[in-house]
């Protein structure tokens, strides 16, 4: 491991947060901290909100280690705060961020780059509440998701037609902007990154047939193969289409990418989260496992890796 921190430096954990994800980014708050008290390492909560500056700047860490999800936390907004006042912090920089927490922004890009993401549609929700008898633009089923949202907040598999226009306000509950794509058959992939490179592969096989935030975080009977019980091809396609989605975003240090390997063979991406979570089902840390990290030894190069992007020059 490159050392640029040390035993003993100051660490500030940023968890809770304001976003629908508050619950889950405490839940990694604390293991991370955990983490990094037993690796030696002085680490101190903060709660962000208003007085976040304030706090870091009293505080004065070496690092950052970026716990929250969601809005503010993910999408490049406490990224550019931590710029400004030049505190290096884990995680990808501002425009990959706020790039990758946006879908509508996200899936343009992986279209023009070639990178196979399924067919979409973006209404506003204007649209939306102007039209009650909205129809799905795709056979059904198709999935209705809020812009800028994580951890399956607002997402529906809308299966019926009928079911269609209240998926959409209900998205729209979450953001101005809704995207409505095509259900992809077959198995949810997810590929781990560390470092930028290529950790490993997990599918997930949630018992209600949906990986929603109660699939993730509340029933805990979703079933995870760790790594993806695929064929050597399948698993070397997976990878390289998180690796270029990775890379086309600007994205930097750890993440998760979410994929369809539909029954045919194809690959399709489905999003990148820039903040994976680090909970006790979190799929990172189970993947880092499979590799032979603990969660301590991911917890650590995960600090390792961070930068402070200041003046578009890495410095630390």
């Amino acid at each position: 491991m490159e050392r640029w921190l040390n035993q003993g430096d100051v660490i500030a954990v940023l968890y809770g947060g304001q976003s629908s994800e508050r619950d889950v980014s405490l839940q990694t708050g604390e293991a991370v901290h955990k983490a990094l008290v037993a690796r030696g390492y002085d680490a101190r909560f903060v709660d962000q909100d208003e007085g976040v500056a304030e706090a870091l700047n009293a505080m004065k860490p070496k690092l950052v280690w970026n716990a929250l999800h969601g809005t503010y936390g993910e999408d490049g907004a406490i990224q550019g705060l931590l710029e400004i006042l030049g505190i290096p912090y884990t995680g990808s920089d501002v425009t990959a961020s706020a790039i990758a927490m946006s879908k509508v922004h996200s899936k343009r890009i992986f279209q023009a780059q070639g990178i196979p993401t399924p067919k979409y549609r973006v209404l506003s929700r204007d649209e939306i509440l102007a039209d009650e008898d909205a129809q799905p633009p795709f056979e059904c089923p198709v999935v209705v998701k809020p812009d800028g949202e994580g951890s399956s907040v607002g997402v529906s598999v809308v299966k019926t037609a009928d079911d269609y226009a209240e998926a959409l306000r209900r998205a729209a509950g979450y953001a101005k902007q809704v995207v409505v794509e095509r259900f992809i058959p077959g198995k949810e992939v997810m590929v781990g990154l560390l470092s930028g490179k290529v950790l490993g592969t997990v599918e997930v096989r949630p018992k209600r047939g949906f990986y929603d935030y109660d699939a993730k975080y509340v029933t805990h009977d979703t079933e995870y193969l760790c790594p993806a019980p695929i064929d050597t091809r399948e698993a070397e396609q997976c990878c390289q289409v998180a690796l270029d989605a990775f890379r086309c975003l600007g994205c930097a240090g750890h993440a998760r990418v979410d994929l369809r390997l539909s029954p045919e063979g194809g690959v399709y991406i489905l999003e990148i989260n820039t903040l994976p979570g680090m909970t006790d089902t979190s799929l990172l840390p189970m993947i880092a496992k499979e590799a032979g990290l603990s969660f301590e030894d991911l917890t650590e190069q995960i600090a390792l890796d961070a930068r402070c992007y200041k003046t578009r020059g890495l410095t630390r």
